[in-house]
């Protein structure tokens, strides 16, 4: 049986071999033509299921409350990568026990490609705490894309007599356990970000979490509380209402909401530098292909200005490197620095 074959000329398709799977069959078997049959189907199959992906909505897991940073960003990516793929992302919140609640429930998820979680620092820090943690904040994951960037502003008590973020340190470093900081809780941003600082000024404070933002505000105004580091988008308000003073910023370079303070390492502290990472990730096991075209289709999103200027509102600004090879790099670096806080007694469960 001899046929014409565009590019190659006439051949006997009786004598042709093809090689499959590192071995060699005839076309003179009809068992084989079955098998070269069912392969091209699957591949076919496969090839159109990536195609059409995402055919259905999309879960985003939130681990923490509506009105956090986690949330604010979650929440813009999702409406840009909605409008791309013309299929819906549901954010769904599930806050609780320091993000451990909503951190497993992204751990157990299919990976089918249809359930991810947004990430941040309490993802890392939440299993630290605990003895027998329900997951490993790095190895039952698959980064996809760092999306965000967002750093503290140390701000203090309107009675505190100090300028900047040295003389902070030199304080608080003479009278070990005599000030205080607030947070938003055990294992939050604002816990990691003063305990960092606090270790950078190789001193002690006492820790006073508080549930709600203004409750802190609150009693740092009333100087029961000496100081505070509070994302950009939640200090920023009172700050600019004068009755708090930001002294810096933690992270690596100046806000372009607040472009006059310095940083950290500006302020001779590099090693206090901290800023918070916001991480679109799925569970262990995702096919690549589907990792390689959501890092792509949020680097896009990222790219565009309407969505830029959305984060940089809200205190937050697009990583250089947002892939995830770099991400995993980052998770890894930041579950060391934090166990290390953990070892070192300055981050504990209270």
């Amino acid at each position: 049986m001899v046929r014409r074959v565009y590019g190659v000329g006439s051949i006997d398709l009786r004598n042709y071999f093809l090689i499959l799977g590192g071995g060699m069959f005839s076309f003179k078997s009809s068992k084989y033509v079955g098998y070269l049959g069912l392969s091209w189907a699957l591949w076919f199959g496969f090839a159109q299921a990536e195609m059409a992906y995402p055919n259905r909505p999309i879960r985003l897991i939130v681990p923490l409350p509506p009105g956090s940073s986690t949330d604010f960003i979650a929440r813009t990516l999702s409406l840009s990568l909605s409008r791309l793929y013309k299929q819906q992302i549901v954010v769904d919140n599930r806050p609780g026990a320091g993000g451990l609640i909503g951190s497993t429930m992204g751990a157990k998820a299919s990976p089918d490609g249809y359930t991810f979680l947004m990430a941040a620092p309490p993802h890392t820090m939440a299993p630290l705490l605990i003895s027998n943690p329900p997951y490993h904040p790095v190895k039952d994951f698959t980064p996809i894309a760092n999306t965000a960037l967002v750093s503290n502003l140390l701000v203090v008590s309107p009675f505190l007599p100090v300028k900047n973020a040295r003389e902070l340190a030199g304080l608080i470093h003479s009278s070990p356990g005599k000030y205080n900081y607030a947070s938003l809780g055990v294992g939050s941003l604002a816990h990691i970000g003063a305990e960092i600082f606090n270790h950078a000024a190789q001193s002690r404070a006492l820790h006073i979490p508080f549930k709600f933002i203004g409750d802190a505000m609150t009693e740092t105004l009333a100087d029961r509380v000496h100081y505070l580091l509070f994302t950009v988008q939640s200090a920023t308000p009172i700050v600019k209402e004068g009755r708090l003073r930001a002294l810096a910023v933690s992270g690596n370079s100046r806000s372009v909401v607040w472009p006059d303070l310095p940083t950290f390492a500006e302020e001779g502290m590099p090693e206090a530098t901290c800023e918070g990472w916001f991480a679109w990730i799925g569970p262990a096991g995702l096919p690549k292909s589907i990792v390689t075209k959501l890092s792509r289709d949020i680097f896009e999103v990222l790219q565009q200005p309407q969505t830029r200027d959305i984060l940089a509102r809200g205190g937050a600004e697009v990583p250089k490197d947002i892939g995830a090879e770099s991400l995993s790099k980052l998770m890894w670096l930041e579950y060391d620095r934090y166990a290390r806080l953990v070892k070192d007694g300055r981050l504990k469960a209270q």
